[in-house]
């Protein structure tokens, strides 16, 4: 086990180091693996190996150089300044050794599994087709996509990649503003036929509301989302955005839906278009260590030309091909 993890107090990085050693190049890949999962679990998976033998090469890593390289947090493991250091090393390694396997016509073959996780919406029409197009270029690369609407978690033990809703406050973290996305109201076709179609906000107070729990929405943009109409009463709720669709499909009530999901139905129809146009924006968030690595940027650049395709279609100005 390594310092880190059995309490035994390594030298700091001031002390002298043992003469003649120098970090092993093995190890510094181990930390490169545990420092952009957070996670010896995972790095141990990824790199073929078990949990004790990353545990000793992090120990003897950390005896080489003197130092901690990784320190204890909630959820997982964060590199430590030295460890920042190291893995700087370790990313000049990978480098070269990526070199070794680059493609006869001079491309770089991308290989290694990105994870990430996003809202419901955003990973169905975003991320899964950004993550084929990737996949598509470079069949060593595979991508796991979680699907969560939440905050972004201040350690991001497990994900290279986190997708939010509104500005989120993060520490050793980069946030990337993607872009801008519009909910509106809708309404089956059929619904409204029966039910009359609202002309004015205050018609609202008469129609139930098809949205996410409200005890269990953990994110403050979608909780104001709704103030257009506090006394609208809940219908059917869900932590899942596909759910809102489809029980407002299904005439629970009006649905407060994301634009580019509800205009893919021809049954559904937007209402008060102009009185309720909720804009919010999808922020990207990643360790600067996880964004250097090549497939990374991959995903993340695919990613943020979709949404430059989609620009329009996110803020409901045309519809979606089916």
């Amino acid at each position: 086990m390594s310092g880190a993890e059995t309490g035994h107090h390594l030298p700091t990085r001031d002390s002298a180091r043992p003469a003649g050693r120098r970090p092993s190049a093995d190890d510094l890949l181990v930390l490169l693996a545990v420092g952009r999962s957070g996670r010896f679990t995972t790095a141990a998976a990824e790199l073929g190996l078990n949990h004790t033998t990353i545990s000793r090469r992090i120990a003897a890593l950390e005896q080489a150089l003197g130092g901690r390289v990784l320190t204890r947090v909630a959820g997982g493991w964060e590199l430590t300044d030295l460890g920042r250091e190291a893995l700087a090393a370790a990313e000049s390694i990978e480098g070269a050794l990526r070199a070794l396997t680059a493609r006869a016509d001079g491309e770089r073959a991308l290989e290694g599994v990105v994870r990430m996780s996003a809202t419901d919406g955003f990973s169905a029409y975003i991320a899964a087709p950004a993550a084929a197009r990737v996949q598509r270029r470079h069949p060593g690369v595979a991508v796991e996509i979680v699907t969560a609407t939440r905050r972004a978690s201040q350690q991001r033990s497990g994900l290279d990649v986190e997708v939010v809703v509104g500005e989120p406050k993060v520490h050793r973290a980069e946030a990337i503003r993607l872009g801008d996305y519009c909910l509106g109201l809708y309404g089956a076709r059929d619904y409204l036929a029966a039910h009359g179609t609202p002309t004015e906000i205050a018609d609202l107070d008469r129609f139930p509301l098809v949205y996410f729990i409200d005890s269990m929405l953990q994110v403050d943009d979608l909780d104001l989302a709704t103030n257009f109409a506090p006394a609208m009463r809940q219908s059917v709720s869900s932590t899942n955005v596909f759910v809102h669709v489809e029980a407002t499909r299904a005439a629970a009530g009006l649905g407060l839906l994301p634009c580019f999901m509800a205009d893919r139905h021809p049954d559904l129809i937007r209402v008060l278009p102009d009185a309720v146009a909720v804009r919010l924006t999808y922020w990207l968030v990643a360790r600067s260590e996880t964004l250097r690595r090549p497939e990374v940027a991959a995903v993340v650049d695919a990613i943020r030309d979709r949404m430059t395709e989609l620009r329009e279609v996110l803020l409901g100005k045309r519809c979606l091909p089916g």
